[in-house]
């Protein structure tokens, strides 16, 4: 079992999907959450009280427009003012698909900026005081588009490549930092495949309007399309992958992309 009691995690986008199903893990293991995304008051409020009743010492949200470097900045000193981040997961993403030569220039601009640039700001922020306490995660949750190419997806496909190299570059900049025994720095991308949530929700209808609307049967061709296994992923194994990276015992996993596709990059 993964204890984090007395340390304190950041997740972005973590108001839903799969941020949310990390939030939560990290929050059974005794973790502070810091919390992101965009949310109502209320919202946020519901959010904060949910992960503290999972078993967050405490909960706070914090504001933050990932398009803006600024923005990223102030969010981030909120953070360190509360403590520091020991655990960060960027997770925070948008789509949108369209052939290449269709692609709207403010689609591309924003994916970049939140799926891409965001991790950057955010770990340059965080990394270096977790080198000083000797212990320190960071999981940036990439996509099998990190690692495979698909059609109508450019801006998506270049962020999350790039986050997977982000994160490598990161990892080996960090990786003699601390100790076993405190768990060392590591810095590593998961990476699903299809996966119940919000983002992938167009393409379930695109596809179920190819089938005169029949929901199921768009969902199916998806699954059948990429992922062998036929079976969408939930969250909460997003989650708990998350929450064993942060034990001490996986510190000399670092620099690695992990897959959680059915087999989708393995053919």
């Amino acid at each position: 079992m993964t204890d984090l009691h007395g340390k304190t995690a950041f997740v972005t986008g973590s108001v839903q999907g799969i941020g949310l199903a990390i939030a939560q893990e990290l929050a059974k293991a005794g973790a502070r959450i810091g919390v992101h995304g965009l949310a109502t008051r209320e919202e946020a409020e519901a959010t904060c009280e949910l992960l503290e009743k999972a078993g967050a010492p405490e909960a706070r949200f914090f504001e933050g427009d990932l398009r803006d470097a600024n923005a990223i900045e102030a969010m981030m000193q909120g953070v360190s003012d509360w403590g520091g981040a020991d655990i960060l997961v960027n997770n925070a993403g948008i789509q949108h698909t369209a052939p290449l030569a269709e692609m709207p220039a403010e689609k591309w601009d924003a994916i970049l900026a939140i799926n891409l640039s965001a991790a950057f700001h955010t770990m340059q922020k965080a990394m270096p005081s977790m080198a000083q306490r000797g212990y320190g995660r960071v999981i940036n949750i990439a996509s099998v588009h990190g690692v495979a190419a698909s059609k109508e997806k450019a801006p998506y496909c270049a962020a999350k490549f790039g986050l997977v190299g982000l994160s490598k570059v990161a990892a080996l900049e960090y990786a003699n930092a601390g100790s076993k025994a405190a768990g060392g720095i590591t810095v590593n991308c998961i990476c699903p495949g299809w996966t119940e949530t919000a983002i992938i929700e167009p393409q379930i209808q695109a596809r179920a309007a190819a089938h005169n609307g029949d929901r199921n049967a768009g969902i199916a061709e998806l699954r059948s399309e990429k992922q062998p296994s036929q079976r969408t992923s939930d969250p909460s194994e997003i989650g708990a992958l998350a929450l064993w990276l942060c034990n001490p015992v996986a510190h000399n996993i670092t620099g690695t992309s992990i897959p959680v596709d059915g087999g989708w990059t393995a053919q």
